[in-house]
């Protein structure tokens, strides 16, 4: 049994469990087992190493170590820890992907975790191009 499982996790799906269904928890949770359907996590939602998931999942903050197909969205932080593998499509306001992670989707940083933003809130600055009126020229010998 992981060390940090009776360290303030309210409900653990061991290794070897299999659930199939709807899930939903109002507190801290890590999945060590199989889950197909929904996951919905109020708080904290950790997706062990060991762990099959084909599910969509809607987090606070959600941290993958095992493998999960279906789309994500964490409110607050979404974490892919090696040896994580995520195929899906990921909704999160912050991302953090470690290096020797699989990741296969799409990821959306934007209106869609925070309904109250709007896309005038956004600030896009482009970048130079050749064809640019920015273009920078420098002057050297022939």
């Amino acid at each position: 049994m992981p060390e940090d499982v009776g360290s303030g996790s309210n409900a653990f799906l061991g290794k070897g469990s299999r659930v199939v269904g709807k899930l939903t928890f109002e507190g801290p949770v890590r999945i060590e087992g199989q889950v197909e359907g929904e996951i919905t996590a109020q708080e904290a939602l950790t997706i062990g190493e060991s762990a099959v998931v084909n599910a969509q999942i809607v987090g606070n903050s959600v941290v993958i170590q095992g493998r999960v197909t279906g789309d994500v969205t964490a409110k607050k932080r979404l974490e892919i820890r090696s040896p994580g593998k995520l195929f899906g499509n990921i909704t999160s306001p912050s991302l953090v992907i470690q290096e020797g992670v699989v990741f296969e989707g799409q990821c959306n940083m934007g209106a869609a975790v925070d309904p109250q933003r709007s896309e005038k809130d956004r600030k896009v600055t482009p970048f130079p191009t050749e064809a640019s009126p920015l273009k920078v020229h420098s002057e050297g010998t022939k």
